[in-house]
This record gives C-alpha cells, sequence and structure tokens, in this order.
C-alpha cells in the first residue's frame, strides 16, 4: 500500500489528490510588450509538491498514482481548489483533473 510522498509544504494530500504549485505568470507577452498585473492570466502549469496514496479502488486496493512530486504537469484552467499553505498559494487537484506531464 502506497502512502503520501513528504514534500516541502507541511500538507498530505488524501486518495488521489495532488498538491500543486503554480509556475510564475508572464510578465511579457510574445511580442515582448510588459503586461500590468491585472492583465496577467494565471498559467496553468505547475509543479507537483505533494502526492496521495492513491485513489481507492473497488476492490479495496488503492490505483498507483502516475504522478511524483517534481513532475511538472499542466491542468485545466477551473480545476482544482486554491489555498493558502504557510504562506504559499497551492492548488489541490484530483488526479484526473491534469491534463499533461512535461519531461
Amino acid at each position: 500500500m502506497a502512502t503520501a510522498t513528504k514534500s516541502k509544504i507541511a500538507i498530505a494530500p488524501l486518495d488521489d489528490r495532488i498538491v500543486v504549485t503554480r509556475s510564475a505568470a508572464e510578465e511579457k507577452t510574445a511580442g515582448g510588450i510588459l503586461l500590468p498585473e491585472n492583465a496577467k492570466e494565471k498559467p496553468q502549469q505547475g509543479i507537483v509538491q505533494a502526492v496521495g496514496p492513491g485513489k481507492l479502488l473497488d476492490n479495496g486496493e488503492r490505483a498507483t498514482p502516475d504522478i511524483q512530486p517534481g513532475d511538472v504537469v499542466l491542468f485545466g484552467k477551473y480545476a482544482g481548489t486554491e489555498i493558502t499553505v504557510e504562506g504559499e498559494e497551492v492548488i489541490i487537484l484530483r488526479e484526473s483533473d491534469i491534463l499533461a506531464k512535461f519531461g
């Protein structure tokens, strides 16, 4: 049976949930125009900080998560729940909310 993986943040996600720190927003457009703070879109990618033990299956076993701490992931624009833990903003997502993993 898998256990939650330790992270820098003092939060342990349950089941198939994953804690992600959002990447920094772009400061400039591709054409070099500086964006004001209120015009910046929140990025839809981030770094995984902690992973829960996995989804509980009907047979009582846990599914092994495909995501590990340190992975860079892409997630949906409105996915997850944003919270602040120890002064750092993080997002708690279900593993199924993650669209892709980089590298």
